[in-house]
């Protein structure tokens, strides 16, 4: 559950609340504790006390390092999503991005380096949902969106740029979008007051029963059978990579033969410095690329060089390729998947 344990023993002390921080986030990316205390159970595993492990969560909060506390679902797991792209004139581009923004189930939304500058990430409670954001987006800047859903995911996990996991090849494995939990009503409201993260408090999980109107025992019992599941990608402390330094965070598309992409893909996620790799539909005239993969970097030089290690490892396969830094993040918040209220149709209150 805990990774990189002989780097924080000790890391954090009342003394050096930014140990106790730094250490949490290294420690706690993925595999949050699933019991009544959370934060103690941490605590302990730091040798430090569980107030110093709320005040640290809090002055990373505060500082923007971290967005929140909570879960990350896996794609199709619960509700419907996409990632969608506009190809927005320079002058418009703030305008656009503040009117994409407007629609609640935006959650990501970032300016990147192409004729298709912004990108964003929808989701909804289903497909209808994602459909009307689209439309209303399109209504709204009079531009048409791409709509790339997610085919199949090889790798989607940014937490070990936090854990600091080392540069061993990984194995991968292609993965379709999971299969969508039943959800009952007392599951939904245990879904949308997950939403914002877990509250800096000793007893977090009660929090989440008192607003769902469940008891604190029945969030536990359906958190971990998520997690049983695979339904849940992590539970974790979910941090703001570019406010750590991660700016040079680039998108690599390629274009590559459809009965040839598990293969590429296979040997571009394999290596560590890629944080996400899955494969999208291609929307011929305008866009011929089927396999995105992303790498978070510091500097530009080190994600081009990695970006070239991907495609001498890739092969002859590849027909096409393009790096798409990423410039502003006009947004990053974690998912909305409840349907939205009675009247208010897409768009954010």
């Amino acid at each position: 559950m805990v990774t990189a344990a002989a780097d924080i023993a000790g890391a954090g002390t009342a003394a050096d609340p930014d140990g106790v921080a730094r250490a949490l986030l290294r420690a706690y990316a993925r595999g949050l504790p699933l019991e009544p205390r959370p934060y103690r159970a941490m605590a302990r595993h730091l040798g430090v006390g569980e107030g110093e492990v709320i005040a640290a969560l809090g002055t990373l909060a505060d500082r923007g390092w971290l967005a929140r506390v909570g879960a990350v679902f896996r794609p199709g797991a619960v509700g419907a999503s996409t990632l969608a792209a506009l190809a927005v004139p320079p002058s418009r581009l703030e305008t656009v991005a503040a009117q994409v923004n407007a629609y609640r189930g935006v959650n990501h939304n970032y300016e990147r380096e192409h004729r298709y500058s912004l990108w964003f990430v929808v989701t909804a409670a289903s497909r209808p949902g994602v459909d009307a954001v689209l439309d209303g987006v399109a209504a709204d800047t009079g531009l048409a969106p791409l709509d790339l859903p997610l085919e199949s995911a090889y790798h989607l996990d940014l937490a070990g740029l936090m854990a600091g996991e080392g540069d061993a090849p990984r194995t991968v494995t292609p993965r379709p979008p999971a299969e969508p939990l039943v959800l009952d009503p007392a599951a939904r409201h245990v879904l949308a007051a997950l939403e914002d993260g877990l509250a800096l408090v000793p007893r977090p999980f009660a929090a989440v029963a008192a607003r769902a109107g469940v008891d604190e025992a029945e969030v536990l019992a359906r958190l971990r059978a998520w997690r049983e599941r695979g339904a849940v990608v992590r539970y974790g402390l979910i941090a703001r990579h570019r406010r750590l330094g991660y700016r040079a965070n680039a998108m690599v598309v390629w274009d590559v033969p459809d009965e040839q992409v598990d293969a590429v893909a296979g040997r571009i996620a394999g290596y560590r410095f890629v944080t996400l790799c899955y494969r999208r539909p291609r929307r011929l005239p305008e866009w011929r690329y089927n396999l995105f993969s992303m790498i978070h970097g510091r500097d530009r030089a080190t994600v081009r060089a990695q970006a070239q290690a991907l495609a001498a490892a890739a092969g002859p396969a590849v027909r096409d390729r393009q790096v798409l830094f990423s410039r502003r993040c006009f947004r990053q918040r974690g998912a909305s998947y409840a349907p939205a209220p009675a009247g208010a149709g897409a768009v954010a209150s």
